[in-house]
């Protein structure tokens, strides 16, 4: 008898967890997890097209070397940082972690601002190639963030409202730092063109 009522209450707790939100909440980090995941790779996807992007120009302007080299620098800051899923974590981590993503992406603006002032550059297919590949990666970017974003907005609301938010603390789930305002301002700066300085 006393075995029976135990495995009443064992079957009463695990059915009261199903509308606690503790599957929900399951649920929304392994899709943050997946978001971040897309996220990173393509920042990694862009990272791996510089070298390329910084040789090409390299053969038509190699005296532009201060942008070439904030481009590179930019480049090995990114790659030199741990881009774990637990980053997503630790909102300080985070926010080097944009930094650094903001950085890099300044240098490529100027990179290509220079590119301008090299008719035979442009003119390049190699170049033009990685440029399209670069503004394809920019947008993929741009689709990777906003998904991240709006799971993140969802998790958060769900580990702040009642009564999942009891089932939250209980398991110790807490709302996850996102991108910011500031930092999707820097990334959506485009870069200032002047075609009138021709070399």
């Amino acid at each position: 008898m006393r075995r029976l009522l135990i495995y009443i209450a064992l079957l009463l707790t695990l059915s009261s967890l199903s509308g606690c939100g503790y599957n929900t909440l399951q649920t929304q980090d392994e899709a943050i997890k997946a978001g971040w995941s897309e996220v990173l790779n393509q920042y990694q996807r862009r990272a791996d097209l510089v070298p390329n992007l910084v040789n090409t120009v390299k053969g038509y302007a190699a005296h532009e070397a201060q942008v070439l080299t904030e481009v590179t620098a930019a480049r090995a800051r990114v790659g030199q940082m741990s881009a774990s899923p637990d980053l997503i974590d630790d909102p300080a981590a985070l926010e080097k972690f944009q930094a650094a993503q903001g950085q890099l992406s300044g240098a490529l603006s100027r990179l290509l601002v220079v590119s301008e002032n090299y008719p035979q550059l442009k003119a390049d297919a190699g170049f033009r190639d990685l440029q399209a590949q670069l503004e394809g990666t920019e947008n993929r970017i741009t689709v990777a963030r906003n998904r991240y974003i709006k799971t993140v907005q969802e998790y958060n609301v769900t580990v702040r409202s009642f009564p999942s938010n009891l089932t939250a603390m209980m398991f110790g789930h807490q709302t996850k730092a996102n991108f910011t305002v500031e930092n999707e301002k820097a990334l959506a700066k485009p870069p200032t063109v002047d075609f009138g300085g021709g070399k």
